[in-house]
C-alpha cells in the first residue's frame, strides 16, 4: 500500500504520554450505507466479510439510530452528543448561499462539546481520517480546521480543510479521470494529495494505522475517527468490481472494495496483541441509503426521510478485551439508542472526565455497548426533517412529515403544527405500513405534545418556508447538492 502522501501531513504537537493504560477507540462512520447493505445484516448481493467478522466476534445492533437522515447533522450528533439542531446544522453543508437559504450555520461552532477534545484532555492521542463535512467545503474556506475541535492529526476529503485527499475518478473506458473537488482545490488551508478515488479509503486506513502505531509506541491511548467517503455516490469501484456497470452493481463494487480496505486496519488491530485486547471498534452509517443504490432492508424510506430507512443504521461493536466471550456474535434486537448516546457512553468507557457545564442529549449506554446489558436509553428520540427535504418525488413521497419521535415501541410522524399524524407500532410493524393514529388518539396526543415541545425548544431553520414552496422538491438540484 502506498503511504507516500503521509509526508505531506501536518502533525500537531501532542501532550506528554500518560502512564495509566486506557482503552483505545476506533469510530468507523460509513457514508450513505443502508441498514441492509452489510451481508451480516442480510445483503445477499454483495459480500462484506471483514465487517461481518467484526460482527461475528462482537455484537450487532438492530435498533440503533442516527440523529438525522442526512450527513452533516448526523456527524454533528455523533461528535457532540447533542441534537444537531442545537448547532443549526440540519441538512448537509453546501455553499455559503445555500446554507443561508436553508437557515443553517456555515460550520460547527468550535465551542460545541466534542468527544475528541475531552478525550485529548484526558491524555488521548486523537486523529480524524476521512470525511468531515462539518465545515470547510465548496466556497466556505474560512471554517475552523479540524484540530481546533480537539484532534491532534487530520486527513480529510473535499468536505473539510487541512491535509486532504482529493479523488480522481476513473471510468475504465480510456477517458481522462474525473476530479471530484467541489472547489476544495481552490480553498487552500492545507496540502492536497490527488488520489485514485477507488483507493481513498485505503489512504485513510493507511494514515490511521501509522497514527495508531505511533500512539502505541508512545504508550498513549488513542481515539480515531475513520470516516470513509464511501459508499456515497458517484461510484468508482476498482475495475474488477464494476459488474454490469449499473448503478446497483457499481454501488456494490464500492461497498465490497471499502470492506477490503477497512479490513486492513481491522486485521492490524486484531493481530497486534496489545491492541487487540485494549481496543473497541464501532461501525455504523451516517444515514440511510441513496435511492437506487443501497438497501434499507425491511424498512420504509431512504436517505433524507424520517421513516426508518432514513434514520435507522446498522451498528457493530467489537472489543474482545471488553465484551464477554459468551456475547461474541450476539444480535441485539432489543436495545433502542442513537448516535448521540455514544458520546457520554464512550467518555465513561474511557474513564475520561465529563465536561463541566455540558448537558448531553445523549445518554450513557456503555453497558449495552459492551454486551453487559440490553437496556435502552430512557427518553424519547426526536427528529426534524432536513429543511430542504419536504418533497421526495424520487421516493414517491409527495410530502414527507416534518417531525418524528420514537418512544418505546411507538413511532409518531407529523407536521410542524402536529397535523397529519402517522403512528406505527414498530414492535409489530417495523416497515411502517399501517398507520394506527385513528385507533390510538391518546398516544397521538401524548407523542405530538412531546415532539412539538422538543421542536420549539430547538433553534429554527427555514424548513417551514421551503416546505411551502412546491417547486423546491421537483426542480433540478443545484450544483453540489446532495
Amino acid at each position: 500500500m502506498n503511504y507516500i502522501f503521509l509526508s505531506l501531513l501536518v502533525l500537531v504537537p501532542v501532550a506528554a504520554p500518560r502512564v495509566v493504560a486506557a482503552p483505545n477507540i476506533v469510530m468507523v462512520f460509513v457514508d450513505d450505507m443502508g441498514w441492509g447493505d452489510l451481508s451480516c445484516f442480510g445483503n445477499t448481493h454483495a459480500r462484506t466479510p471483514h465487517i461481518d467478522r467484526l460482527a461475528a466476534e462482537g455484537i450487532r445492533y438492530s435498533q440503533f439510530y442516527v440523529n438525522q437522515s442526512i450527513c452533516s447533522p448526523s456527524r454533528v450528533a455523533l461528535t457532540t452528543g447533542q441534537y444537531p439542531q442545537r448547532w443549526r446544522i440540519t441538512s448537509f453543508l453546501n455553499n455559503r448561499a445555500d446554507n443561508e437559504r436553508r437557515g443553517m450555520a456555515q460550520w460547527l461552532d468550535p465551542k460545541a462539546p466534542v468527544l475528541a477534545r475531552y478525550l485529548k484532555q484526558s491524555g488521548y492521542a486523537t486523529g480524524h481520517f476521512g470525511k468531515w463535512h462539518m465545515g470547510g467545503q465548496r466556497d466556505v474556506g474560512e471554517a475552523p480546521l479540524i484540530p481546533e475541535y480537539g484532534f491532534d492529526e487530520s486527513l480529510t476529503n473535499f468536505e473539510g480543510l487541512g491535509p486532504r485527499l482529493l479523488g480522481l475518478g476513473y471510468s475504465h473506458d480510456g477517458r481522462p479521470p474525473t476530479r471530484s473537488t467541489y472547489g476544495s482545490d481552490k480553498l487552500g488551508r492545507g496540502p492536497i494529495i490527488w488520489y485514485d478515488v477507488a483507493q481513498i479509503t485505503a489512504g485513510y486506513t493507511g494514515a490511521a494505522i501509522l497514527f495508531i502505531d505511533k500512539a502505541a509506541a508512545d504508550a498513549r491511548p488513542f481515539y480515531i475517527n475513520l470516516w470513509p467517503g464511501d459508499v456515497h455516490s458517484p461510484f468508482f469501484p476498482v475495475a474488477a468490481k464494476r459488474g454490469d456497470g449499473s448503478k446497483k452493481a457499481l454501488y456494490h463494487g464500492v461497498l465490497e472494495t471499502m470492506d477490503e480496505q477497512l479490513g486492513v486496519i481491522f486485521d492490524h488491530i486484531r493481530n497486534t496483541p496489545k491492541l487487540r485486547d485494549n481496543t473497541l471498534i464501532l461501525l455504523c452509517s451516517d444515514n440511510g441509503p441513496e435511492p437506487g443504490a443501497g438497501s434499507a432492508g425491511p424498512f420504509r424510506g431512504a436517505k433524507g426521510t424520517l421513516y426508518e430507512g432514513g434514520i435507522r443504521s446498522p451498528l457493530i461493536v467489537w472489543g474482545p478485551g471488553f465484551i464477554p466471550a459468551n456475547k461474541a456474535g450476539q444480535h441485539n434486537e432489543t436495545s433502542i439508542f442513537a448516535a448521540f448516546d455514544l458520546v457520554p457512553s464512550l467518555l465513561r468507557f474511557a474513564g475520561a472526565n465529563s465536561p463541566d457545564g455540558v448537558s448531553f442529549d445523549g445518554e450513557d449506554v456503555a453497558e449495552t455497548l459492551l454486551g453487559k446489558s440490553v437496556a435502552s436509553r430512557q427518553t424519547a428520540i426526536c427528529w426534524r426533517r432536513p429543511p430542504d427535504r419536504k418533497l421526495m418525488p424520487g421516493l414517491a413521497v409527495p410530502q414527507q412529515p416534518d417531525l418524528a419521535i420514537r418512544d418505546g415501541n411507538w413511532k409518531l410522524l407529523c407536521d410542524y403544527n402536529g397535523s397529519k399524524p402517522e403512528l406505527y407500532d414498530l414492535a409489530r410493524d417495523r416497515s411502517e405500513t399501517t398507520n394506527l393514529a385513528a385507533q390510538n388518539k391518546d398516544v397521538v396526543t401524548r407523542l405530538t405534545t412531546k415532539v412539538l415541545a422538543w421542536h420549539r425548544s430547538m433553534p429554527p431553520d427555514n424548513g417551514p418556508a421551503l416546505g411551502a414552496a412546491p417547486i423546491e422538491g421537483g426542480r433540478k438540484k443545484k450544483k453540489g447538492a446532495k
